[in-house]
């Protein structure tokens, strides 16, 4: 009898990897990490929500990329200073680090009395970290960039809402501050896993196949939202057009740990870690709760988007 795994990517058996009991200060819950490599230690930058239920982001560092030690004190607080105060006074959240040219980026979610906005930092060393500009009207977040320059242009895919309904976007700029010419790149679909509303998770991935994106998806369900992770691929020089997209999702939540917690039923990815020899690690906060870690391969994943698939 042919045995499946129950997801495409496989869970780390000793799930979660960062707990609230992990913290050294109160707070509520910990969730949505973005991950990189830097100076040979595994670099995590996680959301920490305060017993304000306000979001700090803090530093995490690993050796292997399971075991992690993290930092007595956030690195990114809301800014006091304007044009940030005023946008970031009930937390920051969500971050995704990017490398390109030279600097580590990090697009994370401003969050306010008016909304969410995408933000944008920078930092060389992670431990000094400066802040660019806010870059997208109300309304809009789950900011990745990638990371190379398209046909001169920075790039950048984004989710705004309209109606309720959140779509995939993709976006230019010359300066990364000032963006425009916007298109639809992926959107819900009606009968499947991610109908109500979908985001980008993890910046697009650099494949000789095309931008690798892993992506979340939400079904509406009469008990509630259920988060899945799945993926696409993109034109490597126009990254507008998709070239395939996975069925079902590549990872669901099954496991405790996913299926109960501040926000029942979520799996939900901010950053990935591409081995050498192709291997990835997903990063994904569990549950509103927790953070966890989850592999497969790039290969496979290229494959999962652009082979015929069957339900059955």
């Amino acid at each position: 009898m042919v045995r499946f795994r129950r997801d495409i990517l496989k869970r780390w058996e000793r799930n979660p990897i960062i707990k609230l009991e992990d913290i050294p200060f109160r707070c509520n819950t910990v969730f949505n990490g973005a991950a990189t490599k830097f100076n040979d230690q595994y670099i995590f930058l996680l959301r920490v929500e305060d017993l304000k239920g306000h979001s700090v982001i803090l530093k995490a560092h690993s050796e292997d990329g399971y075991h992690f030690t993290v930092g007595k004190e956030p690195c990114m607080y809301p800014c006091d200073i304007e044009p940030y105060k005023t946008y970031e006074e009930r937390g920051v959240e969500d971050p995704r680090i990017i490398y390109l040219e030279g600097i580590y980026y990090i697009m994370y979610t401003a969050y306010s009395r008016y909304g969410a906005r995408i933000a944008l930092a920078k930092t060389e060393d992670f431990e000094h970290y400066e802040r660019i500009a806010i870059v997208s009207e109300p309304g809009n977040k789950d900011g990745l960039l990638f990371p190379r320059k398209i046909n001169g242009r920075y790039v950048r895919l984004d989710r705004p809402i309209s109606g309720g309904i959140g779509n995939i976007w993709i976006s230019y700029s010359k300066d990364l501050i000032f963006w425009g010419h916007s298109k639809l790149v992926a959107e819900i679909r009606r009968d499947f896993w991610d109908s109500y509303r979908i985001g980008g998770s993890v910046p697009p991935i650099e494949t000789e196949q095309g931008w690798l994106e892993i992506y979340h998806g939400v079904k509406m369900t009469n008990s509630g939202p259920i988060y899945r992770l799945g993926v696409f691929l993109l034109d490597l020089e126009n990254p507008e057009k998709m070239l395939g997209q996975s069925d079902i999702p590549i990872l669901s939540p099954r496991e405790p740990y996913e299926r109960i917690g501040d926000v029942n039923n979520v799996v939900f990815s901010c950053g990935a870690i591409v081995e050498e020899n192709g291997d990835i690690k997903v990063y994904y906060g569990a549950a509103d709760t927790c953070i966890c870690v989850a592999e497969g391969t790039v290969k496979e994943l290229v494959e999962f988007c652009l082979e015929e698939k069957s339900l059955f």
